[in-house]
């Protein structure tokens, strides 16, 4: 069995990740944005990747939340933004969340066709790796990426998931997959190597500090989230 990553939601096919347990990462910030909002008692979370989607999904359900973000901020006319900060027990408990997002929503739907897809971050680390390594069968971290490029700041959380994953069971590791275990490794300091990345100095300059500090604390949370028919529920297999 083997581990693999992915570099940019836009890049993944189906034929890519069909028959693999695939785990989704965009630590700034939509897996960290659900992650937060199932722990903190959403009913669902829902990914979509429009606006426009996301208005027709409002209509479908009850107790809905609309969240989400464009060029990193709050989305007119939408609740909530792409802040994990502001999905509170208070805002989300018991609510539908629709959540469309620039990279993570995407890299999510696209990864549909996998045997599993689970929801990761820095924030459930170990426990997504705990999860991912239950199927017997190949792994892919696929990473959102930023804007359909490259992203640091998932590549280094991808070697901390890598890293909790190989505590588990032996797998073969691919030269990119290693590379972001070397990364991670190599820098128990994560902000060290993220804060020179693009995304981490766009969520800064809009003085989203805490967020980004919330964001890289490593297995604040066990939860793990699972997509499914469209809906992102907690796995009913962790305990």
């Amino acid at each position: 069995m083997k581990i693999d990553v992915i570099l940019t939601g836009k890049e993944v096919s189906p034929e890519q990740v069909k028959g693999t347990a695939v785990v989704v990462v965009d630590v700034l910030r939509a897996t960290s944005v659900i992650i937060t909002a199932l722990k903190n008692g959403a009913k669902s979370v829902v990914p979509v990747q429009s606006v426009e989607e996301a208005l027709l999904t409002k209509k479908k359900l009850e107790q809905v939340v609309l969240g989400g973000e464009r060029k990193a901020q709050k989305i007119e006319g939408f609740d909530l933004s792409n802040s994990p900060l502001e999905y509170t027990h208070t805002a989300i408990h018991d609510k539908n969340v629709i959540l469309t997002t620039t990279n993570g929503t995407l890299a999510i739907t696209r990864s549909s066709a996998a045997k599993r897809v689970l929801i990761g971050a820095l924030l459930n680390a170990t426990a997504v790796a705990k999860e991912a390594v239950r199927e017997d069968t190949d792994i892919i971290v696929v990473n959102s990426g930023t804007n359909g490029q490259f992203s640091m700041d998932d590549f280094i959380t991808t070697g901390a998931l890598i890293h909790e994953m190989l505590k588990e069971k032996p797998y073969e590791l691919t030269d990119i997959a290693r590379t972001s275990l070397f990364i991670y490794e190599s820098h128990p300091d994560l902000i060290s190597y993220v804060k020179e990345a693009k995304h981490y100095k766009v969520l800064e300059n809009l003085q989203l500090e805490e967020d980004l500090a919330y964001c890289f604390q490593k297995d604040l949370l066990e939860v793990v989230p699972e997509y499914k028919n469209g809906v992102i529920r907690l796995s009913e297999n962790v305990v």
